[in-house]
């Protein structure tokens, strides 16, 4: 039998109690907000590595946007499900899953691109910029250190990250045919011992017109 992907089991694993650790991050709060500014009343959005639901999807959902959430654990899309009856919610892998193009209005990824290669980073985001529509917007957000199959230990668990300096991970935007409009950095404390402070990057851009 295959095994699930690495995230998948990660994320089946800690659930609800990364949903808390991290609930009170005001970057992700401000870079919600920026996208809900953005959107067009009644806006199809798609979420990408939708987690519980809580709290994107959520206030999407609660805007009154047209939200598709897809993530890989399954635990995960079966909570993001009950928490936002009103959005719908895939069982998939982005590394895999081929969004319709140009057809949202939104996209966002929060912090789901870390256990991809820099080569899946890549073709996931091309794919997130081909699926916007021409002036469509798009959040994104990550943490921006140098790190290429570093291994380590998050949340009790053993992980494999990749990631990208702030410029790189800019220049990662924007070769996916992306027009960045604002660049945000912050620490954040997550509200649990089992993970260190830690930098989150927040990029906002849009699919030219």
């Amino acid at each position: 039998m295959q095994q699930p992907p690495p995230a998948a089991r990660l994320f089946d694993a800690i659930a609800e109690e990364y949903e808390s650790a991290f609930a009170a991050s005001e970057g992700r709060r401000q870079s919600v907000a920026w996208l809900l500014g953005e959107l067009p009343p009644g806006s199809r959005v798609l979420d990408i590595g939708s987690g519980t639901g809580r709290p994107v999807a959520a206030a999407l959902a609660g805007s009154g946007h047209r939200v598709t959430g897809v993530d890989v654990s399954p635990v995960m899309v079966e909570l993001a499900s009950r928490h936002v009856p009103d959005a719908r919610f895939l069982l998939a892998d982005i590394r895999t899953h081929e969004p319709e193009p140009g057809h949202y209005d939104g996209v966002c990824s929060y912090f789901s691109l870390l256990q991809m290669t820099r080569a899946e980073q890549r073709a996931v985001l091309a794919r997130a910029a081909a699926a916007l529509v021409p002036g469509g917007v798009c959040a994104l957000a990550t943490v921006p250190l140098d790190l290429d199959g570093v291994e380590g230990r998050w949340m009790g668990h053993e992980v494999t990250l990749t990631s990208f300096s702030t410029e790189a991970f800019v220049h990662l935007v924007e070769e996916a045919g992306l027009s960045v409009a604002e660049v945000r950095e912050e620490e954040f404390t997550p509200a649990t011992e089992l993970a260190t402070p830690e930098p989150q990057l927040y990029v906002h851009c849009r699919r030219p017109r």
